[in-house]
């Protein structure tokens, strides 16, 4: 019987690897080589094989040089691990229940695939398939992936290393969310942000694009895996950041989300393109409510950016003027974990690309790529959850968001009184043209009667505006309700949260 081992990491050794076979000697550890299946992963190599006299550094796969050698299922097979690295234990059943860790290399990055407005789009698009391509990451997340053509030329590139893959589509032009993964999708799910700017600002855009959580669940070695995929409204002005009531509104939304889906994985991953800095309110209550990891604060070893920047002054594609204060760049894109259950999850390496891409003169995308590289391992027992301090600052934290989602719901209300007045005065307005219009019929106007086509052009516009001011007025309404229902669960929060130390 033969037991493939791939070496230290996932993918890693193609052509080649380790072999545990099964004699009347004992479980010997063995090399597998063949010069015709070079192409070949080295868990390719290790198929279960009948035992036999032949001799152990036989290939397993039929080939021209070995035609005497006709793999056969055996009776009861060993499911081999894809990506698990088994170290040569001094017993067999050591490899099989506890000395296992899975290597999993994720890929996310912000595409910037706007498309007629983003340069370079199609050259970068077939950049980062080519790069992609070569790397092998086991999950690929992107986002900023407007165009659906983009994402089929992309599916059609990586197809081949990437079997499986889900577009996530929403709003007028897409949510711009996308998932390629090496391993079997089992379930999706989609999640729309119930505030996401505003349909008036024109130049800015976020409102038609439906920004939204994509999720994803795949199995990996008996793992369940809740991969998440996102992407928050905008900054823009971090001086005057009016979207910031909006933001948090997103961030407690995902972290909501992420609480009552994740229930039944093993581990959870979200990857994308946050919008806010290490420090700020909404990324603390995010890592806070959900218990996500940072990978930037927690991989052993580190390459790329300083301080781990993913928008930076030297990419062609930023704007400069934006960065004047942060000559290092900022962190805005992030790859967070956490494990559930009895499993524990270790960044080991976190990488960032670094400007332009290799051999070229242009980058990925005006965004830097974050690259990580993680190690899954089951532990005795599942790992009990946070209290004390934890929670104290968690309580703080939940109190500063809702103070912010506060100042956002008083300035929603006072839009929506502005807007109303103005529907009322228009539509004042119109009946006071549609009371003359009747007296000049019924011949009650004197004197010389008011021009038909300034009366008409009059009219027109109150209409138009009687229009705008209701939409906008509904508009304003529903934002007022998302506040009140966001701070309203922030304050049952906050509630449980003061509570719970008590209970003990």
């Amino acid at each position: 019987m033969w037991f493939g081992y791939m070496g230290p990491c996932l993918g890693a050794s193609w052509g080649s690897g380790w072999a545990l076979r099964a004699g009347e000697e004992g479980m010997v550890w063995t090399t597998l080589e063949h010069p015709e299946h070079s192409s070949l992963p080295a868990f390719a190599l290790a198929r279960p094989l009948r035992r036999s006299s032949l001799a152990p550094r036989l290939c397993p796969v039929p080939c021209a040089s070995c035609p005497g050698l006709s793999p056969q299922p055996a009776p009861r097979r060993t499911p081999f691990l894809p990506g698990v690295a088994l170290r040569p234990p001094t017993k067999p059943q050591q490899a099989m229940e506890g000395d296992l860790t899975l290597q999993l290399r994720i890929f996310d990055l912000n595409c910037w695939a706007i498309r007629y407005l983003s340069k370079r789009r199609q050259e970068r698009i077939q950049l980062i398939g080519d790069m992609l391509r070569r790397e092998r990451f086991d999950l690929v997340l992107l986002q900023e992936v407007w165009s659906e053509q983009d994402y089929s030329d992309l599916k059609a590139r990586l197809g081949g290393c990437y079997p499986f893959s889900h577009y996530f589509r929403s709003g007028v032009i897409g949510s711009g969310l996308c998932v390629f993964s090496r391993f079997p999708i089992l379930d999706t799910l989609l999640y729309q942000y119930s505030l996401n700017g505003y349909p008036y600002m024109l130049q800015h855009g976020d409102w038609f694009c439906g920004k939204s959580v994509g999720l994803v669940v795949i199995k990996i070695s008996g793992i369940v895996f809740n991969v998440y995929v996102t992407h928050l409204h905008a900054e823009y002005c971090r001086e005057k950041d009016a979207y910031l009531p909006h933001r948090l509104v997103q961030a407690w939304e995902l972290a909501q989300f992420i609480r009552h889906t994740s229930k039944a994985a093993d581990v959870v991953l979200l990857g994308g393109d946050l919008n806010m800095h290490p420090e700020d309110v909404g990324i603390r209550l995010l890592r806070g409510w959900t218990g996500l990891r940072d990978a930037f604060a927690e991989a052993t070893r580190f390459e790329g950016c300083e301080d781990g920047c993913t928008l930076i002054p030297n990419n062609c594609f930023t704007v400069k003027t934006e960065l004047l204060p942060f000559p290092l760049g900022i962190r805005i894109d992030y790859i967070l974990y956490k494990a559930i259950s009895s499993f524990t999850v270790k960044c080991e390496e976190l990488k960032t690309t670094t400007g332009t891409a290799p051999g070229m003169d242009i980058p990925f995308s005006d965004h830097e790529a974050v690259m990580a590289t993680l190690h899954i391992r089951r532990q005795g027992q599942a790992a009990g959850a946070t209290l004390g301090t934890a929670e104290a600052m968690l309580a703080d934290v939940v109190t500063e968001a809702r103070t912010e989602v506060g100042v956002g719901l008083r300035a929603a209300q006072r839009q929506r009184y502005s807007t109303g007045r103005m529907a009322v005065l228009a539509l004042l307005l119109l009946l006071l043209q549609a009371a003359a219009a009747l007296g000049a019929l019924a011949g009650l106007a004197a004197g010389q009667p008011f021009p038909k086509l300034s009366f008409s052009l009059l009219a027109f516009l109150a209409i138009g505006v009687l229009l705008l001011a209701t939409g906008l007025h509904l508009f304003h309404t529903i934002e007022v309700k998302m506040l009140q229902g966001t701070e309203e669960q922030m304050r049952m929060a906050l509630r449980a949260l003061q509570e719970r130390p008590s209970d003990g």
